[in-house]
């Protein structure tokens, strides 16, 4: 039986590895496209583009503070920076590690783990402080001058967070709701998590006043981007590589369960509340069939991570037109609008949008080397 099962998991591997190998990108049926979303609007192409500083990549997440000033972001060697509106530039407001001296490259994976890496950011609109979510060194907070960020939570039941991905303050019952993505993988193993069918994400609760940490719910695939409804009521969590987001109920005749909020059409990342009580919620790629295929599939997945390197899954996984897609749900879940970059022409792998006040849409990827602003008609 083993034997045969084997024979049967070869074939099919190899099957799909041609069928891959040989798709024709111009075809229709291409393996590697996403199918279209009736309804969107390819408008993000027209956004303005604003670069980072020289020497930062990975804008992840997008913040303002209570005054309004910004938007702050971290970036991919360990800094938060902020932009000077009237200045026209970036200038540095934080870091997560002491240990800086090796890290000047813009991007060095391999030393995330020493210099940090900034992922969800929230500021408390009462304090001021910025609360932080970074991938390596946990949750965090740092004054509202900046400076070295303080360690809030690192450890639970005595291991380590592997990846602290996002986070949602409620300043209310001051309780913050985070994310840990993965109890096996680290950030810069994102693909293998979304491909190999890790289901060990978290949402989590830290209480500021008496510091305790509690799970709300486990078993995730691939926990990611989190936001409060504007009652309080729920709290939202992005499984990414389940491409849907879980409601949570907080209060209510529902406490304590949860439920499917929204399927989406691709792998959600960050998912940010505007004034109305609506949702943004940024793709980081639109699903392929193929996509679908690999993601529903855990042997599959594990199969093609032995035979394809880390940046041959993501392309795999993201299709063969990598592009922007904004989708933004009602406050039951319903999609309301969906906003591309079809060609990707401006923005590819979006990791957040937030819409000011006077419906201007901040959006922060963390693959690319500037921030996207595109105002709402």
């Amino acid at each position: 039986m083993k034997a045969l099962k084997f024979l049967m998991f070869s074939a099919i591997t190899l099957a799909l590895v041609s069928l891959i190998i040989a798709s024709d990108s111009n075809s229709e049926n291409n393996v590697f496209e996403p199918i279209s979303i009736s309804g969107s609007q390819d408008v993000l192409s027209k956004a303005e583009m604003i670069p980072l500083k020289l020497d930062a990549f990975g804008a992840e997440s997008v913040v303002f503070d209570p005054n309004g000033e910004g938007p702050y972001t971290g970036v991919a060697d360990g800094r938060i920076i902020k932009w000077l509106q009237h200045n026209q530039t970036w200038v540095d407001f934080a870091v997560t590690s002491s240990q800086r001296e090796n890290c000047t490259r813009a991007s060095a994976p391999e030393m995330e783990h020493v210099c940090g890496r900034p992922l969800g950011l929230r500021f408390d609109h009462q304090t001021g402080d910025l609360y932080i979510a970074d991938a390596y060194l946990g949750l965090q907070v740092v004054g509202p001058n900046g400076g070295l960020a303080t360690p809030l939570v690192q450890h639970f039941e005595d291991q380590p967070l592997l990846f602290t991905n996002d986070l949602d303050i409620d300043d209310h019952d001051h309780v913050i709701y985070f994310t840990d993505s993965s109890t096996i993988y680290q950030r810069r193993q994102f693909v293998n998590a979304t491909a190999s069918g890790d289901k060990t994400g978290r949402l989590m609760k830290y209480d500021k006043s008496t510091k305790q940490v509690t799970i709300l719910l486990q078993g995730l695939s691939f926990a990611n981007g989190v936001a409060l409804s504007k009652d309080r009521t729920f709290v939202l969590v992005s499984e990414t590589s389940a491409c849907r987001i879980t409601r949570y109920w907080l209060k209510g005749p529902n406490v304590g369960t949860h439920d499917t909020f929204a399927q989406l059409p691709g792998f959600p990342d960050n998912v940010r509340m505007n004034s109305r009580g609506e949702f943004w919620v940024a793709l980081h790629a639109k699903a392929s069939p193929l996509a679908r295929l690999i993601t529903s599939n855990s042997w599959l997945g594990k199969a093609l991570l032995r035979k394809f390197n880390f940046q041959q899954m993501h392309n795999l996984l993201v299709g063969g037109k990598p592009h922007a897609t904004a989708i933004k749900l009602s406050e039951d879940g319903g999609i309301l609008e969906v906003l591309e970059d079809v060609e990707g022409k401006k923005l590819r792998f979006i990791s957040e949008v937030h819409e000011e006040e006077n419906g201007k849409l901040w959006i922060g990827s963390v693959l690319m080397s500037s921030l996207g602003v595109y105002q709402l008609l």
